[in-house]
């Protein structure tokens, strides 16, 4: 049993919050019969529910992993007609939107999903789900240059912090740097670099919460299986859990 009001998101009916005000304009019917109590329960499997006549029809979540390529924006459509992470899946599912973004020179694990639960889970700052990122960049890096990632360095008036960072390779062309943050601003990895003057020149997210990349290639996707959407969904702030990475379904 679960509130209507979530039974009404679920089907893809309103937002939650716009389902309050249905229920509370007397626009919803369960079985026939007019509700107006928020609190109230139902079992979507079971009762028919209305909204305006219009019947509320469970809608099935699908939760895809990708290997974005560089040169595919997080989006539906461009204006500019560059290619999309859209292009890499099948027809029906191109209403499924992005969780979170990776910028167009970047790469590595994306989520795409139906369900907008799981979006804000894995989105939104208080949940605190860690993300785990391999950068190259150009130039030596000294360990104690990296280490102020996790005192926290200003960028255009934000304070942005690493959770974890390891300096795998240094020369002076380049250097490999593995850093885990949880904060989910918006470029931030790339503004911790250049905020110590450094340029990146390829940057690839290898695992988002237990979640890891794995041998997931270019381009390619596969479902999450029913324990890694649970696992993503219950995982606490900041929790560390690593499950094994699993077989691609199938190729786009």
């Amino acid at each position: 049993m679960i509130r209507l009001q979530k039974a009404l998101a679920d089907a893809g009916m309103a937002s939650r919050r716009a389902a309050e005000k249905l229920i509370l304009q007397g626009s919803v019917t369960v079985n026939g019969k007019v509700v107006t109590q928020l609190g109230t329960k139902v079992d979507p499997a079971r009762d028919i529910i209305a909204v305006q006549g219009q019947l509320a029809r469970p809608k099935r979540h699908v939760y895809l992993a990708m290997n974005k390529p560089r040169g595919y924006l997080c989006t539906r459509k461009d204006p500019e007609n560059r290619a999309t992470v859209g292009e890499l899946l099948p027809e029906e599912w191109q209403s499924l939107h992005t969780v979170g973004r990776l910028d167009l020179e970047s790469e590595g694990l994306l989520f795409l999903t139906n369900d907008g639960e799981f979006s804000l889970r894995l989105t939104h700052p208080r949940y605190g789900v860690r993300k785990i990122y391999v950068v190259r960049v150009i130039g030596r890096l000294e360990s104690r240059q990296i280490a102020r990632f996790l005192h926290g360095l200003e960028s255009e008036g934000e304070v942005l912090k690493a959770d974890r960072v390891k300096l795998l390779s240094a020369n002076n062309s380049h250097s490999i740097v593995e850093l885990e943050l949880s904060q989910g601003r918006n470029r931030e990895v790339r503004r911790l670099f250049e905020s110590l003057g450094y340029q990146v020149s390829d940057l690839q997210r290898v695992q988002i919460g237990s979640i890891r990349l794995g041998q997931l290639q270019a381009g390619r996707w596969r479902f999450l299986s029913d324990s890694e959407v649970k696992s993503l969904l219950h995982q606490q702030p900041g929790g560390r859990e690593i499950a094994s990475s699993s077989t691609p379904n199938r190729k786009p």
